[in-house]
């Protein structure tokens, strides 16, 4: 009876008819974003001009830029959004906006917002705010119980990142909004790409995020969260002054400061790359189940790209190619297609089980002549870690992070992690966006991304698999008699590993049976 109640409790409820439009929209063509581009995009029809944001620091800071200079609308699409500093920060940000005037919508993944139950409540009950939260869970904690119940419903997630302002900029990418992300902390620092983006394309954006936003599986937050007082948005106001004031935040609350991109392109001078660049993103009904692979994201990718026909450069934190990815990869290779994957390596990797879904296909990838690189599990520009002690509480979130609420690698003080989702064909075309080379992107969460025909763009990407990936990755090869090798380079001199480095024979075993197990369709 015990187990029927708790079934019980984890449905959700029916959801609520969405409140009627917000206020604002109608002057989003007037806003001062929106005047200063549009003399741009005129000159440009057809064409979207885009900026690569590579940089953390400058990321952070054109997110935050973006929140002050917007005046009518600000639209947030985020999978994790932690309570951590720059979490912090974002949110005090477009609660500020908010305070302006500006209609605020926030449409978070209910797996990633551990703690911030009750500051998103209050914040939901602002005028000018509204939070909607994608596939909740009914039992707010611990979380993990409604996997037990609903498995099926929650192992779906959404994905999606996009940062819209007045419907005239946007940022889309990898990112998340948390600390690992930005390097703002004391941890590891996820290496990611965004981009910044003005023209058609930034409606393509704003039509994704209102048909997530009406979607079936997006709740207001008022039905899922407990009713909080208005005085909490006082807490979250001290706390973001508390961490602006703190020493360990003076860089990154200097480049917020600092940065001159979002001031360029108020005042025309910014420099961005014009072309056609075209949103692709799944459904948000993949959220409720399996859906025909053409209306999908992995599905429109080689229309909207191409085939290669010369050259494919892929960055990817999550590379599992599987027995039919492999079998891609290989044929392509078999063409002649040359072929660079960059990902992690086990230790730098912050989902430890993940290796398991890539390590046993090097070989087949190494023998059709495809080059692997893994990222080094030491960073090679370590942070402090020493300012504070871990666990210590700096933002308005939980310092426990449950499910979906993190990586372990962000804990490591000197770690460094790939997050990037990108590829490069043919110099010619170049995807940024949230979707990973595995499985759960393919089958279970929703993505989103950009396909940018610039031949300028993926030509940087592709020339960093000459200049700057053998500097900051191990190299995979093959000897003689079929063994792996892991080549490290540094100042000038190689080192040849024999084993793989930075795994221990625990580490070992953990993955051999881990890649054992039917768990494929789920890394």
């Amino acid at each position: 009876m015990a187990w029927s109640a708790l079934d019980r409790l984890c449905r959700l409820p029916q959801r609520k008819t969405p409140p009627p439009a917000r206020p604002g929209v109608e002057g989003e063509a007037s806003s001062a974003l929106a005047r200063a581009t549009s003399g741009a995009v005129g000159a440009h029809p057809n064409l979207s001009g885009v900026s690569l944001l590579d940089d953390a620091h400058d990321a952070f800071a054109a997110r935050m830029q973006l929140a002050q200079a917007a005046e009518r609308t600000l639209d947030l699409q985020y999978y994790i959004w932690h309570g951590d500093r720059s979490g912090t920060l974002m949110l005090e940000a477009v609660h500020q906006a908010a305070e302006r005037g500006v209609a605020v919508r926030l449409l978070l993944d209910d797996n990633g917002i551990s703690g911030l139950d009750t500051i998103l409540a209050a914040l939901d009950r602002h005028p000018n705010i509204a939070v909607r939260l994608f596939n909740p869970f009914r039992i707010r904690f611990p979380k993990a119980i409604g996997f037990v119940f609903d498995f099926h419903r929650l192992n779906r997630r959404m994905h999606n990142k996009s940062f819209t302002a007045d419907r005239a900029v946007t940022i889309v990418g990898g990112r998340n909004i948390g600390d690992e992300y930005f390097g703002t902390g004391d941890g590891g620092l996820f290496a990611d790409l965004d981009v910044l983006a003005v023209g058609p394309v930034v409606d393509a954006v704003a039509e994704d995020f209102e048909r997530y936003w009406d979607c079936a599986s997006a709740y207001p937050a008022a039905q899922i969260l407990p009713r909080m007082s208005e005085s909490k948005r006082q807490e979250l106001a001290k706390r973001a002054s508390i961490i602006e004031r703190d020493r360990s935040s003076r860089k990154f609350v200097e480049r917020i400061r600092d940065l001159p991109l979002i001031r360029s392109i108020v005042d025309g001078t910014i420099a961005l790359t014009w072309a056609p660049v075209r949103l692709i993103s799944d459904p948000p009904e993949k959220a409720l189940g399996p859906m025909p692979e053409s209306s999908l994201l992995a599905g429109q990718i080689e229309s909207a790209i191409g085939e290669p026909e010369h050259e494919l450069c892929l960055v990817a934190g999550y590379f599992v190619p599987g027995r039919q990815g492999t079998a891609m990869f290989t044929g392509l290779a078999g063409r002649g297609i040359a072929i660079s994957v960059l990902t992690n390596s086990y230790a730098a990797n912050d989902v430890g089980v993940v290796h398991a879904g890539y390590a046993p296909w090097r070989a087949d990838l190494l023998s059709a002549g495809i080059r692997l690189f893994e990222i080094c599990g030491k960073s090679r520009h370590p942070q402090s870690g020493k300012e504070r002690r871990r666990g210590q509480r700096v933002g308005i979130g939980s310092t426990l992070r449950g499910s979906g609420g993190g990586s372990m690698a962000a804990l490591r003080s000197s770690a460094s992690t790939l997050h990037a989702k990108t590829f490069a064909v043919d110099r010619k075309r170049l995807f940024v966006g949230s979707f990973n080379f595995d499985p759960r992107s393919v089958h279970l969460n929703t993505e989103m991304g950009f396909v940018i025909d610039s031949a300028e763009l993926a030509s940087r990407v592709a020339d960093r698999f000459e200049d700057t990936v053998p500097a900051m990755a191990y190299e995979v090869t093959q000897s003689t008699d079929g063994e792996l090798r892991w080549i490290e380079r540094a100042e000038g001199s190689e080192t040849v590993h024999t084993r793989e480095p930075d795994m221990t024979l625990a580490d070992h075993l953990i993955i051999k049976v881990a890649s054992q197990l039917p768990i494929g369709k789920l890394l």
